[in-house]
């Protein structure tokens, strides 16, 4: 028997440390094995196996077009809460720590909300090529944007131009890297070689991911934190726009199938597309207009109607499928196990979107950034996440093959991967002790909290993918990979409304209550594991 590999459409990637949770997984099916053939079938085939031993001539492209993409995305993410939280004398916003936090993860929800009708875009009405094209070009203007001096207003117009770009833009890049070999594929073709082809084609275009995140905050950051923030975010443009130009001048090396635009939606799958939209629109507007009523600003209106929007949708997505006709016994247990791997997952993604915002902040006025005689710039610490995840994956990878059915269970990877934020969380509250007495505490603690982050999201986040498309009833595909990505933008959203707690605790303490419940909910997951199996209904 061989392996054929049924691809899935891949999402924008939550809680990237280098975009981590945003790997392909695919599903593997069985299918017999073509071994039968003559020798003059063999030699027919031996000069199509040297030719196909070589990956599509496109995949250059779409790497570049990826790396350049999260150049500009981490790039600007690296310096966003330093600059909210800056003095307007220092040319920043001027925001409390605790709100520059609060946007910071609001936009991060923001962004994986905006995936889902911008992969709707793609899937049926502009395709995926012009799909980054269109992507790519908002997410340029959204950039632009911010390198400018346009205050709060424009600060947040560019925040959304380059959300919603991204939506467009990062499900659609995926998409085209597997109908690059999509388009290579033939009848009667080695599928186990095709496979391992397409495994390695996404293992490189994953590195360019990685090497995008990885350089960002070292270029940016300085620009911002030395010269001006506005130069910062002027880099992280002119890092979309080179992308954007590789895909115009070297569209021509992707296949027809890739470029091709589709027109595949139908009017009335086109009015329940707006209908949803305009609803969420209508949702989040009145609950900012009942926020501003009961006496909160426009920036607090906008974070509780993001959060209570995070919480809304997937509520109506489960509620849609549970009632759904047709579902057997079986998808309605998996379901009913998928509800509580999303609270988990989205209990991990609150945390670990503190790694972006108030773990910089606290790097900021409590680390000793001194590097022979030199202060480097706080952002830094952001490629520490890329950097971990390039020198971890692999690593990773080789350990879940060599134990086989030896490996954990879903439940317990995710145990393991709550244990394990839960652990890095309480290094930070290690680090906080340290630093309640005014000093500087060494960067040691932000290396090792980073370390242990990244060894746990490496056990949760491409579990979830993957068990993402192995508990979804084929009727919900998609709509249970979205709410894995919900399950991100919850976590954000999440993480927004529990910075408040930093005007009343210390450094110290918040961390160490967010470590504890981390851990409290990784032991919950492991005792329940059993129960959770059986939900699962075969599902390992």
């Amino acid at each position: 028997m061989t392996f054929a590999v049924r691809r899935h459409r891949a999402h924008p990637g939550p809680g990237e440390p280098g975009d981590t949770c945003s790997r392909k997984y695919p599903v593997a099916e069985f299918r017999p094995a073509n071994t039968g053939g003559d020798a003059l079938k063999a030699q027919d085939t031996a000069p199509d196996r040297r030719v196909r031993a070589r990956h599509p001539r496109g995949l250059l492209t779409l790497w570049s077009i990826e790396m350049w993409e999260r150049f500009s995305f981490y790039g600007m993410r690296a310096i966003l809460v330093l600059f909210l939280a800056a003095s307007p004398g220092d040319g920043g916003l001027g925001l409390a720590p605790h709100v520059a936090a609060a946007v910071f993860g609001v936009y991060g929800a923001l962004v994986n909300l905006l995936a889902l009708p911008g992969g709707w875009l793609a899937d049926r009405v502009l395709g995926s090529h012009r799909a980054v094209l269109w992507g790519g070009a908002v997410i340029t203007a959204g950039h632009c944007v911010l390198a400018l001096p346009v205050g709060a207003a424009g600060t947040c117009c560019g925040l959304l131009l380059v959300a919603a770009g991204t939506g467009m833009l990062k499900p659609s890049v995926s998409t085209m890297v597997g109908g690059l070999y999509d388009a290579e594929t033939r009848p009667g073709s080695d599928t186990a070689t095709g496979a391992a082809r397409r495994d390695a084609g996404f293992s490189l275009f994953y590195m360019g991911i990685s090497v995008g995140a990885f350089a960002a905050p070292l270029i940016t950051g300085f620009l911002g934190e030395r010269v001006n923030w506005h130069a910062g975010f002027g880099a992280a443009a002119a890092g979309m726009l080179i992308g954007l130009l590789i895909c115009l001048r070297s569209g021509g090396r992707l296949p027809d199938a890739v470029r091709r635009p589709v027109r595949t939606a139908t009017p009335d799958g086109t009015r329940s597309m707006l209908g949803a939209c305009g609803g969420a629109l209508a949702f989040a507007g009145v609950a900012l207009g009942v926020s501003m009523l009961l006496g909160r600003t426009f920036t607090d209106g906008v974070i509780q109607a993001i959060t209570l929007l995070t919480i809304v949708i997937p509520v109506v997505y489960f509620t849609a499928m549970f009632r759904a006709a047709g579902l057997d016994p079986v998808d309605r247990s998996r379901l009913r196990a998928y509800v509580w791997i999303f609270l988990a997952a989205a209990m991990f993604w609150m945390i670990a979107e503190q790694g972006g915002s108030l773990i910089s902040l606290f790097a900021r006025d409590h680390v000793d950034r001194s590097l022979f005689g030199w202060e480097f710039p706080t952002s830094w610490f952001q490629s520490l996440g890329p950097l971990y995840s390039i020198l971890l994956a692999g690593a990773f990878a080789v350990l879940w093959l060599r134990m086989g059915r030896r490996q954990p269970s879903t439940a317990a990877k995710f145990a393991l991967g709550l244990c394990g934020l839960g652990l890095a969380t309480l290094v930070m509250a290690g680090a906080g002790l340290a630093a309640a007495d005014g000093g500087r505490v060494s960067p040691m603690w932000l290396l090792g909290a980073f370390f242990v982050q990244i060894m746990a999201e490496m056990c949760l986040s491409p579990t979830g993918l993957s068990v993402s498309t192995r508990l979804a009833p084929a009727r919900f595909a998609h709509q249970i990979m979205s709410l894995w990505f919900l399950s991100v933008a919850m976590g954000g959203a999440l993480s927004s409304q529990i910075v408040r707690l930093t005007t009343v605790w210390s450094d110290a303490t918040y961390f160490a209550v967010l470590g504890t419940a981390a851990l409290l909910c990784a032991g919950a997951v492991a005792a329940g594991r059993t129960n959770l199996s059986r939900l699962m209904r075969g599902v390992s």
